[in-house]
C-alpha cells in the first residue's frame, strides 16, 4: 500500500495477501514450512533468486505483515519480528557488535539491557560507556576510535526522561556512528526517531503494540542494509516471532491510534493530579510543563504516552505502603495494558541493582511507575488517591 495514507490508514489496511477463500480478516498461518513445486523452484529460493517464504524461522506470512506494518508506521525501510523485546534487542546487538566493539548508552535503561551491557557483553571483549540523560554534553567525550553506535531508549524507562534525538542523530553523524534507538514508549504513533536521523529502531512490541497484556514480541526497523544483516544473524540464531504473536499484534496495530489517545489523555489528568498531591514530592511525565525535557517531547513527540514517574514521600517503605493500598490498579512488571499498572522500582525490579546505577537511572527508592490504562480516569485518580492516604 502506498506510504501517503494517513497512519491510521495503514495499520488497518496493510495486509497479506488474501488466499483463494477472498477472507476480510488475515487467516493464522500457522505452520513451520512451506511446500516448493520442484527442485528448481527449492533451490533458487534458498539461493534467495526468488523471494518467498522458506521456513518460519526465516519468515511467515502473518509475521510478515506485522513487519510491514511497523514498518510503514516508522518510515523503515526494512524489518525483522522477534519473540519478544528483549530478543530485538540482544539481536540487533549481537549482530552489530565484534570483539573489541565499544557502545555509547545513556544510563537510564531498561534493567534487561543493562544486564546485557554488564553481564554478557564484556565476555566477548565489547565496552560500554554510560552517559546520564542530564549530562548529554559529555557524550562525544566517551566515543572512542573503537565506538560503534549511540543507543538510547526515550522516553527512558523506567524514569520517563527525553533525550533529544536530533541531538543524538547530529553527534553520530559528525563521529560516523549508528544511531540505535529504543521506541517502546511512545510507539510508532508519538515518535518516529528515524524521521530525525535514527538507524535503527527497537520495540518491544508486547507493550503498547499489543496494549492487552496477551503476547509477547519484538521488532527491529530501519535501514535495509542493517536489516538484512539482522536477518542472516537471527535466521541462524532463532529468535523469530510466532505466528500467531504476529497475527495477534498486526490485529493490535490496528488500534494503536486510537488506544494510544485515550491512554495519553489519561496519562495526562492523572500526572497532573499527582502533581499537586501532598504526598507526592516529585512528577515526571513529557507532557507537563515541569518536566526537564518539556520542549524537547513537545519538538518529537505527538503526545506524552502512558507511563508516568513519580517519587512518594517515605522512601522504600513508602513505595511499598503505596503498592499494598492499591485496591483496582494492578501490581505488574508489565505495562502498556488496557489495565493500569503500578511498580515500585526500588523493591521489585531493580532491588538488586546497585546504588549508583539506580541514581543515574533516575530511579529513588520512592519512585512509582504507572502505567495508565483505559479505564475510566477518575477510576484510576480514586484509586491512586485512596492509596496515598
Amino acid at each position: 500500500m502506498s506510504n501517503n495514507k494517513k497512519f491510521e490508514t495503514l495499520a488497518i489496511r496493510t495486509q497479506t495477501e488474501t488466499s483463494q477463500f477472498s477472507e476480510h480478516s488475515v487467516p493464522l498461518y500457522l505452520t513451520s514450512g512451506f511446500v516448493f513445486d520442484d527442485a528448481e523452484e527449492m533451490r533458487a529460493s534458498f539461493a534467495e533468486e526468488k523471494q518467498r517464504d522458506l521456513y518460519s524461522r526465516y519468515s511467515n506470512p502473518n509475521v510478515n505483515e506485522f513487519v510491514d506494518k511497523v514498518c510503514l508506521m516508522e518510515g523503515a525501510e526494512a524489518g525483522f519480528a522477534f519473540a519478544s523485546g528483549m530478543a530485538a534487542v540482544f539481536s540487533t546487538f549481537g549482530t552489530l557488535l565484534d570483539a573489541g566493539d565499544h557502545v555509547v548508552s545513556c544510563s537510564s535503561v531498561f534493567g534487561a539491557t543493562h544486564g546485557l551491557f554488564t553481564k554478557y557483553l564484556p565476555k566477548w571483549n565489547i565496552e560500554y560507556s554510560y552517559f546520564n540523560v542530564n549530562e548529554v554534553d559529555n557524550i562525544e567525550n566517551l566515543i572512542k576510535p573503537n565506538t560503534k553506535f549511540i543507543y538510547a531508549e526515550t522516553p527512558t524507562n523506567p524514569g520517563v526522561d527525553v533525550l533529544d534525538l536530533d541531538l543524538l542523530s547530529a553527534i553520530c553523524k559528525k563521529h560516523g556512528l549508528l544511531l540505535v534507538i529504543d521506541n517502546c514508549f511512545a510507539t510508532p504513533y508519538l515518535q518516529n526517531p528515524i524521521k530525525h536521523g535514527a538507524d535503527l529502531v527497537i520495540h518491544s512490541a508486547t507493550k503498547l503494540m499489543d496494549g492487552q497484556g496477551r503476547v509477547l514480541g519484538g521488532v527491529t526497523v530501519g535501514k535495509k542494509e542493517l536489516i538484512r544483516e539482522i536477518y542472516l544473524f537471527s535466521r541462524l540464531t532463532g529468535p523469530s516471532m510466532s505466528a500467531f504473536n504476529a497475527w495477534v499484534l498486526s490485529k493490535s496495530l490496528e488500534t494503536l491510534a486510537v488506544r494510544t489517545d485515550k491512554h495519553c489523555e489519561n496519562a495526562l489528568k492523572l500526572a497532573t493530579f499527582l502533581e499537586g498531591h501532598p504526598k507526592v514530592t516529585w512528577v515526571k511525565y513529557p507532557f507537563l510543563k515541569s518536566h526537564p525535557q518539556h520542549e524537547v517531547a513537545k519538538k518529537q513527540m505527538k503526545l506524552g504516552g502512558n507511563i508516568i514517574a513519580f517519587e512518594v514521600k517515605g522512601g522504600i517503605e513508602g513505595g511499598r505502603t503505596f503498592l499494598d493500598a492499591i485496591k483496582m490498579c494492578s501490581l505488574s512488571a508489565n505495562l502498556g495494558d488496557t489495565r493500569t499498572i503500578v511498580t515500585h522500582p526500588a523493591s521489585t525490579t531493580h532491588a538488586k541493582v546497585e546504588a549508583d546505577v539506580k541514581a543515574a537511572a533516575g530511579i529513588t527508592d520512592g519512585m512509582v511507575r504507572v502505567s495508565v490504562g483505559l479505564e475510566h480516569v477518575d477510576d484510576v485518580i480514586a484509586d491512586l488517591e485512596q492509596a496515598l492516604q
